[in-house]
C-alpha cells in the first residue's frame, strides 16, 4: 500500500471513524512521505494500457463531480515517473471539471482494468496548458484522427497512488478483448470449416464414382 494516498485520504473525520469501527491501529502504520510516491514500470504499464479512467473533482461549493474519460489506448500518457497528461477534447461544452479545477486544482483518479479485475487510485495537482505552450506535449497526447477538436492540455503532477483491493471487481471485456481472446477459437474454425469442406467435396466424388460404377 502506498504511504502516500493515506496521508492525504486519512483526514480527521476519517481517522475519527476508523477510531469509532476499531480500525485506526491498522492504518497507523502505513505514515508516510508522499514525496517518496513515483510511478514504476508496473503502474506506467498499467496507464498506458488504459483506454478510460473515472476522475473526481470538487467545486468551490463543495460539491463532488465524477467524470468518465475514454479514449484509444494511452491516451492518458505517462510523461515521466510524477507526471501525466492527456488532450481535453470538445465535449457537451459544459465545463464542469474544468471549471472545478480552475477553483481547486486537486483531483482524483481511478483506473479499472475490468479483465484482470485490477484498480489503480491516484491523487495529483492539475495544470491546464494551452495546445501551442510545448509543441512537444502536444504531439504526445493529441490523436491525429480523432475527430473532436482539442482544446487544451491537461497535465497531473502526482501526489500519491495505491492499488486497490479487486474484491467485487466483475470481469468486462471490450469488444476488441473479445475479439483477441477468440482468435484462436476463429483460427481453429477456419481449419475446420476447410477441413469439412475438403471431406464433403471427397465424399461427393466418391459417390459420383460409385453411381458411375453402378451404371
Amino acid at each position: 500500500m502506498s504511504y502516500g494516498f493515506l496521508d492525504i485520504a486519512r483526514t480527521p473525520s476519517v481517522r475519527a471513524v476508523q477510531a469509532e469501527m476499531g480500525s485506526a491501529h491498522i492504518f497507523d502504520r502505513f505514515e508516510g512521505d508522499r514525496a517518496f510516491d513515483v510511478f514504476t514500470r508496473r503502474e506506467m504499464d498499467f496507464i498506458a494500457a488504459r483506454d478510460s479512467f473515472y476522475m473526481a473533482s470538487v467545486s468551490e461549493t463543495g460539491w463532488p463531480y465524477v467524470q468518465h474519460r475514454g479514449g484509444p489506448a494511452g491516451f492518458l500518457t505517462v510523461l515521466d515517473e510524477r507526471r501525466l497528461a492527456f488532450a481535453d477534447y470538445r465535449g457537451n461544452r459544459q465545463y464542469i471539471s474544468t471549471g472545478n479545477l480552475r477553483a481547486n486544482d486537486r483531483v482524483c483518479l481511478i483506473l479499472m482494468d475490468y479483465p484482470r479485475q485490477m484498480r489503480l487510485k491516484l491523487y495529483a495537482r492539475v495544470e491546464f496548458l494551452s495546445l501551442d505552450a510545448e509543441d512537444d506535449l502536444t504531439g504526445q497526447v493529441v490523436t491525429p484522427d480523432y475527430r473532436a477538436r482539442p482544446e487544451r492540455i491537461v497535465l497531473l503532477r502526482l501526489e500519491a497512488f495505491d492499488w486497490n483491493c479487486p474484491a467485487h471487481i466483475t470481469p468486462r471485456f471490450t469488444q476488441a478483448e473479445i475479439i483477441d481472446a477468440m482468435r484462436d477459437v476463429r483460427e481453429r474454425l477456419t481449419v475446420l470449416e476447410d477441413e469439412n469442406t475438403r471431406l464433403r467435396a471427397e465424399l461427393a466424388l466418391a459417390r459420383r464414382g460409385q453411381v458411375e460404377a453402378w451404371t
